[in-house]
C-alpha cells in the first residue's frame, strides 16, 4: 500500500480500547493519526487544509456520526468520511453515503477493508485541494481582467466569433480582438478550450 509522510488521518470514536486499536493500526501502515474522543474535540482542532479524511464513529455520546457530518458537510468538504459502527443499519448507511461518505464498515471489519477506505478518502481530499487551488488561482487572474474584458470573455466562450462579439457590445472587430488576446493573456489561456475550462471552474456561465 503506498502512503505518504503528509497523509494525515483523523479518528473520532469514544472507546478508548477501539480509538487505541485504530490508531496503532494506522500507524504501522504509515499514516499520521491525531484522535479524538467527542466531535467538540475534533472541531476544535485549527484547520490547515491539508489531505485528510476522517475516520468516524457513527454512534457517539451527544451527538451523531451524521450529525456531525451534517455540520461539516461545507467547512470540511476536504475531509471525506470513512464511517465505522457496531450495528449493520441500512438507512443509515444510506444516508452517509448520499451525503458524500467514503465508506460504512460495520464492526468487526478487516484492516484491509478499512485501509482501502482510508487511501480512497485520501485520494478524494488531494483532488478537492487540488480544485480548491486551482480555483484559487484562477480567481486571482479573472480579477486581473477589466470589465469590458469579462464581457468578451463570456462572448467568447458562448462560441462567438469576434465581430458577432463586436456587434453585440456595439465595438469594432479589431478592438474586440487586441481585449480577446489581453484575457487570454491574463487568464493564461492557451486555446479557447482552455479558457472554456477556466470559466467553467470559475462557475462563469457563456451568454445565451
Amino acid at each position: 500500500m503506498l502512503t505518504s509522510s503528509n497523509d494525515l488521518v483523523f479518528v473520532v470514536e469514544d472507546s478508548p480500547s477501539v480509538r487505541e486499536a485504530l490508531e496503532a493500526l494506522l500507524r504501522s501502515a504509515g499514516f499520521r493519526v491525531e484522535s479524538f474522543d467527542t466531535p467538540d474535540a475534533f472541531l476544535g482542532r485549527p484547520g490547515r487544509g491539508e489531505a485528510s479524511c476522517l475516520v468516524l464513529d457513527i454512534e457517539l455520546p451527544g451527538q451523531t456520526g451524521l450529525e456531525l457530518q451534517e455540520r461539516i458537510a461545507n467547512s470540511h468538504e476536504h475531509v471525506p468520511i470513512v464511517f465505522i459502527t457496531g450495528h449493520a443499519d441500512v438507512p443509515r448507511s444510506v444516508r452517509a453515503m448520499k451525503a458524500g461518505a467514503v465508506e460504512f464498515l460495520t464492526k468487526p471489519f478487516e484492516d484491509a477493508a478499512l485501509l482501502e477506505g482510508i487511501q480512497r478518502a485520501l485520494s478524494r481530499s488531494r483532488e478537492v485541494l487540488r480544485h480548491h487551488a486551482e480555483t484559487d488561482r484562477l480567481t486571482e487572474r479573472y480579477q486581473k481582467l477589466s470589465p469590458r474584458e469579462r464581457q468578451v470573455m463570456r462572448l467568447v466562450i458562448s462560441g462567438m466569433l469576434n465581430k458577432q462579439v463586436a456587434a453585440e457590445l456595439g465595438t469594432r472587430e479589431i478592438t474586440v480582438k487586441i481585449q480577446r488576446g489581453k484575457l487570454m493573456r491574463k487568464m493564461q489561456a492557451a486555446s479557447l478550450p482552455d479558457l472554456v475550462r477556466m470559466a467553467a471552474t470559475l462557475g462563469i456561465a457563456p451568454t445565451d
